[in-house]
């Protein structure tokens, strides 16, 4: 038997061996032409900006003058800026009462509305319309709701005989109020996405769960949690990101009052750009915002990758 390989052999392996020729310009025209407007969409609204907004954290400019270099000054001040910590405070809070809240009860709902009952599709429709609908019409039926002297909330603990509560209008209890709001009006995002990981699920795995005899919860613990946990930091990230956005239910209910106690930061950038006139110091407060959310964001992946979550 003849060893020597064939030509087609001996041609791949000489071909394995030189570099692959480059491309012309011209052959990448289609792949371009799809991957062009979106390019430029990234470079005019989003890489620009940013850089735009990094020079002018560094000025005094109030956007309708150039304004003079002042070093990291705005920086400096951020130390001292009590309205800012305490944004930093009602941001944090918000995070910390949310991003739980959100996991929970949409795998929780998630797993209810997984069942095959006469009209499923309506109910499943039903927590999803308040994520869909306008922030700023949320807002203001939920400003009506939970106000002080008209409010429906407060008419209904008249009703059951519980004393009148400053809910909006009250310093302590405002941003616990606007939390509940947001949760509300964004949680319908984790149950969809739960409901789509959970349909995911082998159904022969149920099956043989519920045949060796396994509870509800037990099933629920050891075979729907890990099976949806890449999801799971899915939306932590993403409500993450969602409330150190928060502003829109701010502006439409209480506009940061009272006495400052529902500031939050992007809510505080705005003010200090097209409130106060001192744009450079808004993008001071931007630019920390955004370091602070891109370290949150890669600690976050770092943890869930060495708990295994990732995988």
């Amino acid at each position: 038997m003849s060893t020597t390989a064939p030509p087609l052999s001996r041609a791949g392996a000489a071909a394995r061996g030189r570099r692959p020729d480059r491309r012309k310009p011209a052959d990448n025209v289609a792949g371009w032409s799809f991957a062009g407007p979106a390019t430029l969409v990234i470079l005019g609204f989003s890489l620009i900006p940013m850089a735009w907004a990094l020079a002018l954290s560094f000025t005094d400019s109030d956007l309708m003058s150039p304004g003079r270099n002042v070093g990291l000054d705005n920086y400096r001040a951020l130390v001292q800026d009590p309205v800012f910590h305490q944004a930093l405070r009602n941001t944090g809070l918000l995070v910390l009462l949310y991003i739980p809240a959100s996991l929970a009860a949409g795998l929780l709902v998630a797993v209810l509305l997984n069942r095959k009952v006469r009209g499923i599709g309506f109910y499943r429709t039903c927590f999803l319309v308040p994520y869909i609908a306008s922030a700023t019409s949320a807002g203001l039926l939920m400003g009506y709701i939970f106000d002080r002297d008209f409010g429906l909330m407060n008419g209904l603990f008249v009703k059951l005989g519980l004393p009148v509560q400053g809910l909006l209008s009250s310093p302590s209890q405002a941003m616990f109020v606007l939390t509940l709001i947001f949760f509300w009006t964004r949680f319908g995002f984790s149950v969809v996405i739960y409901l789509a990981a959970i349909q995911e699920i082998s159904k022969e795995v149920l099956e043989a769960a519920a045949i060796d005899g396994a509870s509800r919860w037990a099933t629920f613990r050891h075979i729907i949690v890990p099976s949806v946990r890449r999801m799971t930091v899915f939306l932590a990230v993403w409500g993450l990101i969602d409330a150190l956005q928060f502003f829109d239910l701010v502006m439409t209910t209480t506009k940061g009052g009272p006495a400052s106690s529902t500031v939050t930061i992007v809510y505080y950038v705005w003010q200090l750009a097209f409130n106060f006139f001192t744009a450079g110091y808004g993008a001071a407060v931007a630019y920390v915002l955004f370091v602070g959310t891109l370290l949150l964001i890669v600690a976050g992946l770092l943890f869930a990758r060495w708990k295994g979550a990732m995988r």
